[in-house]
């Protein structure tokens, strides 16, 4: 998205006149799965009314409304929204907006109090990675973490953030393989020629 990086994409063309380039994308894969996995009611319509999940989430963080939302509250409210997927603290989020920890603190205590659903699934899924040794996808697949019984701190500490992260990332590339495996069959099915060229995180 930088300057260099669309004089990058200008390189890529179709081969001919008769071909297209198209490009598709989940919006927001991860914070749509989390909130099905949590069954948080807030973020749950927020993406059913259609609104932006980042300005949604400035609003309620910063107790304000839509309309009175700003660059920078959203900005922030963006870095909570996809930092809690990986557990981030108080102190990971004053670094990365470079504001103080106590500020921090309170944007993400804030976050919790507004979709508390998402809060009690993160501490459920550290108490089922405890109690199983294992975190698993929407589709069955299993992430072993056998670190969560580990004595030291910061080894049982990454761990429990992977118990947070594993269901929602894994679930979201599961999900992003079923869309190509369906795409492909559909214009199969249609008989229109077609190459799959490249597949990056949640866009194909």
């Amino acid at each position: 998205r930088t300057e260099r990086g669309r004089e990058i994409r200008k390189a890529f063309i179709p081969r001919e006149g008769n071909y297209v380039l198209l490009s598709a994308d989940y919006s927001q894969i991860e914070l749509r799965i989390i909130a099905e996995l949590s069954k948080d009611p807030e973020m749950i319509e927020a993406f059913r009314s259609g609104q932006d999940i980042h300005a949604a989430t400035a609003a309620k963080v910063y107790n304000v409304s839509l309309e009175n939302v700003t660059s920078d509250m959203r900005r922030n409210a963006k870095m909570v929204n996809f930092g809690i997927i990986y557990g981030i603290s108080a102190f990971g989020l004053s670094e990365r907006l470079n504001i103080p920890r106590k500020e921090a603190a309170e944007i993400i205590d804030n976050y919790f109090s507004k979709y508390s659903r998402i809060k009690e699934y993160m501490d459920e899924s550290i108490a089922s990675a405890r109690e199983k040794g294992y975190v698993e996808t929407i589709i069955g697949r299993r992430r072993y973490l056998w670190d969560i019984y580990s004595p030291n701190h910061t080894v049982r500490a990454l761990a429990e953030r992977n118990a947070i992260n594993a269901p929602i990332q894994g679930s979201a590339a599961a999900l992003i393989k079923i869309a190509m495996i369906t795409i492909h069959s559909d214009l199969k099915e249609k008989k229109i020629k077609q190459n799959m060229l490249l597949q990056v995180q949640d866009e194909c």
